[in-house]
C-alpha cells in the first residue's frame, strides 16, 4: 500500500507550535500572545481554541467558560460578542516571576476571523472545542482562502472538519487515534490509516504512554506527521526529536526555539539573541 501524500501544511519538520500562542509568555488565545510567538520566537504555527458566544460568533479561548482568563464569571456561551469584549483577557496571566503583569492592558478575547486576519502568512491549528463551532469555521476559512495554511481539529468525531467539507487538512479525532494505537500494536493490523493529515497526540495519557519511538515509526509508514502535545521541558522536547517526530506543541516557544537551534541547527529567532 502506498502512503497517503503528505499535505504541504505539515512542511518543515519539526515544527514549532505556540500552544495558545506560548501560555507561559503573554496571556494565551490574544494577539497579543500570538505576534510575540512570531516575531520573537519564530513559531512556525499557531495553536489555538475556538467557543461560541451566545450570538454565535467563533471566538478565541480555550475553556467553555471566561473564569479562569479574565476578571468575568460564566459561560462564554452566555455571552454576546460585546459583553465578552468587556472582559480583560490579561486579567489572570501570571508571568514567569508569577506577577500578574498584563492587567489593564486593554487586551481582549480576539474573533477567530480577527486571528485569521491578524496573521495572513502564519499557518494556524485550530481546534474546535464547541463542535457547533466547526461549520462555520469551514465557512470563514474557506471564504478567506486560507484552507491550505488552517489545520481544523475536534476531539470528538461529530465536529470533524471534513464532515462538513473542508478542503483543508485536518488532525485525528481521539477515536482514530485511539484506534491506531490499538492496531498498530497487533500483527497484521498495520495497514489500516486514519483519513487525516497528522496525528496529534500527547506523550501519555491517564498513566499510559502514547507517543512511543513504535508509535512515530508506525505514523511513519503511512505518511502521517506525528505532533505533540503540551511539552515544556527542553529535555523532553531533545527526546522527542530524537525519535523523530514532527511537531511540538509548547507553551515555551522560547525554550522550543533554542532546543531546535542546539538539535536541528534552526536559526535564532529574534527572541533568542544577544
Amino acid at each position: 500500500m502506498k502512503p497517503r501524500p503528505g499535505h504541504p501544511y505539515n512542511a518543515g519538520a519539526p515544527l514549532l507550535f505556540a500552544h495558545r500562542g506560548g501560555a507561559r509568555l503573554a496571556p494565551e488565545n490574544t494577539l497579543e500572545a500570538f505576534a510575540l510567538a512570531v516575531e520573537q520566537w519564530g513559531a512556525d504555527v499557531l495553536e489555538t481554541d475556538v467557543q461560541l458566544t451566545r450570538d454565535g460568533i467563533p471566538v478565541v479561548i480555550h475553556d467553555p467558560t471566561v473564569d479562569r482568563t479574565t476578571e468575568g464569571e460564566g459561560p462564554v456561551g452566555a455571552l454576546t460578542l460585546r459583553e465578552l469584549k468587556k472582559l480583560d483577557a490579561g486579567h489572570r496571566f501570571l508571568d514567569l516571576e508569577g506577577e500578574p503583569s498584563r492587567r489593564g492592558e486593554g487586551i481582549r478575547v480576539p474573533t477567530f476571523e480577527e486571528l485569521l486576519a491578524a496573521f495572513p502568512h502564519t499557518r494556524l491549528n485550530v481546534d474546535a472545542k464547541a463542535p457547533e463551532a466547526m461549520p462555520l469555521l469551514v465557512e470563514i476559512v474557506h471564504a478567506a482562502g486560507a484552507e491550505e495554511r488552517v489545520l481544523l481539529a475536534s476531539v470528538g468525531e461529530q465536529g470533524r472538519a471534513d464532515r462538513f467539507g473542508y478542503r483543508g487538512p485536518t488532525s485525528a479525532s481521539r477515536r482514530q487515534i485511539q484506534l491506531f494505537y490499538l492496531l498498530h500494536r497487533l500483527p497484521g493490523a498495520s495497514r489500516w490509516r486514519p483519513r487525516t493529515d497528522a496525528l496529534q497526540v500527547p506523550l501519555d495519557w491517564e498513566g499510559r504512554q502514547v507517543t512511543t519511538p513504535r508509535f512515530v515509526e508506525a505514523a511513519h509508514r503511512h505518511n502521517l506527521p506525528v505532533h505533540v502535545w503540551t511539552i515544556d521541558d527542553p529535555e523532553t522536547m531533545r527526546l522527542l526529536l530524537a525519535w523523530g517526530v514532527d511537531g511540538i506543541q509548547t507553551d515555551r516557544p522560547d525554550l522550543l526555539a533554542r532546543v531546535l537551534h542546539e538539535e536541528t541547527g534552526r536559526a535564532l529567532p529574534p527572541g533568542s539573541l544577544p
